[in-house]
């Protein structure tokens, strides 16, 4: 029978033991908790004003009116590049709060994760800029192609500058998957295969358009000669 009360007494000791350093740890963690918490919101509630900021400054300037005046690929509405810029600059906002957030909380691990993600997050920023800094320049381009091309048809000069526009679009591309990081070297041996296929094709079709006005600077020469 002692026995027996003797296990009853250890358990209940060992339950009372377990409650009472539970309580303690939750009542230690409570105020990390509520600190962290404030610290977090606050962050939420800036990036928040941020964002909006960002989105009123682009319908200001009217940036996604210049956008498709210069052809750049349009999103969804919900996905336009006013938005995905101003995300980007929320979600970097919201991390900058999420790192002393964890920290408090006592989680080393996400703080690590974190702080890699906003190291980041600026080529993300930056990737998007190239793109459309690199579609406008490549509307600007075709356009400037074709008024500039004479002596030529017109579905001739239409083919010069859609092909000098899609090349461009092309390192656009890959400057864009560079500065993400994407394959980097592949992306590299891309790149200068694609400047040797463009260097190639331009020789091959100037020789090629330039026959026969080479043709006739010879016969002159010949004549001349003769």
């Amino acid at each position: 029978m002692k026995g027996g009360e003797k296990m009853t007494s250890d358990i209940t000791q060992t339950l009372m033991t377990s409650l009472s350093n539970g309580l303690y740890a939750a009542s230690a963690f409570i105020p990390k908790l509520i600190a962290g918490t404030v610290i977090l919101l606050v962050g939420v509630i800036l990036a928040s004003i941020i964002k909006q900021v960002v989105v009123e400054v682009s319908k200001a300037l009217n940036i996604e009116s210049f956008l498709r005046r210069y052809g750049v690929p349009e999103a969804k509405e919900e996905f336009t590049w006013t938005n995905v810029l101003a995300e980007i600059v929320r979600w970097f906002v919201i991390i900058i709060f999420l790192i002393p957030t964890a920290d408090v909380w006592g989680l080393p691990q996400i703080v690590t994760v974190l702080n890699t993600f906003l190291l980041y997050l600026p080529n993300v920023f930056v990737a998007t800029v190239i793109a459309l800094v690199g579609f406008v320049f490549a509307r600007l381009a075709h356009d400037l192609v074709l008024a500039s091309i004479h002596g030529v048809s017109r579905d001739t000069s239409k083919t010069v500058a859609s092909v000098t526009r899609t090349a461009i679009v092309i390192f656009v591309i890959l400057a864009v998957l560079n500065q993400l990081g994407v394959a980097s070297d592949l992306i590299r041996i891309l790149f200068t295969g694609f400047v040797a296929m463009v260097a190639i094709a331009g020789g091959i079709a100037f020789g090629l358009g330039g026959q026969g006005l080479a043709g006739d600077i010879l016969d002159s020469i010949r004549k001349k000669l003769k």
